[in-house]
C-alpha cells in the first residue's frame, strides 16, 4: 500500500512504506540466518538498491558517496533502532541526506530550498 512521503501527497512504493519494526525484525533474521529473514532482508536490501540507483540518475550523483550497500543496510539498522516509529523510507532518506551531505529534517522530508525556507 502506498504511503504518503510528506504533505505533498508524493507516494512512497514498496518495502520503504514499512515500519522500521520490520526491517529490524528481518535484519535481525539475516543476522541469525534465519532463512525467512534473510529473504525477508533480501526484499529490502533489493528495494533499498532500487531507491539509491534511482536516486544517483536522477540526480547526477552518488547518493551513498561510495558507501557499499550493506555497510548502508547495517547503518538503516542503526537509524531504525534509534527511531522505532519511522518507516524504512525515512530512514533511507536520513542516510542518503548524511551521506550526500544534502542536509534534510529528522524525519526524512525533504530539505527546503530556497526563498522562503527558514
Amino acid at each position: 500500500a502506498p504511503a504518503a512521503a510528506d504533505e505533498g501527497g508524493l507516494q512512497v512504493l514498496g518495502y520503504g512504506v514499512k515500519g522500521c519494526d520490520a526491517y529490524l525484525a528481518a535484519f535481525e533474521g539475516w543476522e541469525q540466518g534465519v532463512d525467512a529473514g534473510i529473504i525477508e532482508y533480501a526484499r529490502y536490501r533489493e528495494w533499498f538498491a532500487g531507491l539509491v540507483t534511482g536516486l544517483t540518475l536522477a540526480v547526477g550523483v552518488d547518493v551513498l558517496a561510495g558507501t557499499d550497500v550493506e555497510a548502508a543496510m547495517r547503518r538503516l539498522q542503526v537509524d531504525c533502532d534509534e527511531r522505532r516509529e519511522s518507516d524504512v523510507f525515512g530512514a533511507a532518506m536520513r542516510l542518503v541526506r548524511l551521506l550526500s551531505g544534502a542536509g534534510g529534517d529528522s524525519e526524512g522530508a525533504p530539505a527546503k530550498e530556497g526563498k522562503g525556507a527558514e
